[in-house]
């Protein structure tokens, strides 16, 4: 029984030394969620590879997981990324990428991400989501991500506005697709009124086919929507 016991002790320390020492294989990727890919497995295979000395030559025993997770993340196209190195050697790290939900188009063009950060362009794919114009800096993105955040989570916002324009003293306006009016939300507080009135015009409208005898929509004071006509 002891004989037994220390076999089983003596290959278990056998199996796990020889499991530190085994090389890590080319690395494998998996996204998780939406399947349009901002950045690419063979960019994500290269920064796992850069980071960890040339993956195909280097013991397990010699890497450090975290360290490989923080240089995916650093990279501005990964959200979240988990590393691991199974049994056989095959190192592999699940991605999650960034959800842009607007795109700044001014001096400069980039995304604005689900929790409000920068996200550059990518090459490998580009995403319909509402263009941000006017007076925009990239360290205060405050009022037009709330805006940009309300469009992508409301299904009539999502369809209809095409721009969100930020003016110098910080008031917001919306284009509309297919709408020749421009739609004047001013600053973002009580936004959710502003877009409960924005949708009861609207549907009123649309019912009596007028939407199209309007230049402007103002919607800056209580309970009320102030329109100008052409």
């Amino acid at each position: 029984m002891i004989f037994l016991l220390s076999l089983v002790v003596f290959l278990f320390a056998f199996s796990s030394s020889k499991n530190k020492q085994r090389a890590i294989t080319k690395p494998q990727v998996k996204f998780i969620g939406d399947n349009n890919l901002f950045i690419t497995n063979e960019t994500v295979s290269k920064l796992l590879i850069q980071n960890s000395k040339g993956a195909k030559n280097v013991h397990k025993e010699t890497l450090v997981l975290n360290e490989l997770e923080n240089a995916l993340k650093s990279n501005p196209m990964i959200k979240a990324a988990e590393v691991y190195v199974a049994v056989n050697g095959i190192l592999s790290a699940e991605i999650e990428q960034k959800t842009p939900i607007a795109r700044v188009s001014t001096n400069a063009s980039y995304y604005i991400d689900d929790e409000g950060l920068y996200m550059p362009l990518s090459n490998n794919y580009s995403v319909r989501v509402p263009l941000v114009t006017g007076y925009i800096e990239k360290n205060n993105l405050k009022n037009v991500y709330k805006v940009a955040l309300k469009i992508s989570e409301d299904n009539f916002l999502k369809k209809n506005v095409i721009e969100i324009h930020q003016s110098a003293n910080k008031k917001i306006h919306l284009k509309l697709r297919q709408c020749k009016f421009l739609v004047q939300l001013g600053h973002v507080s009580f936004l959710d009124k502003k877009i409960n009135n924005l949708k009861a015009f609207y549907k009123k409208s649309q019912k009596e086919k007028t939407l199209n005898n309007y230049s402007k929509v103002n919607l800056q004071f209580e309970n009320q929507v102030v329109c100008t006509k052409i």
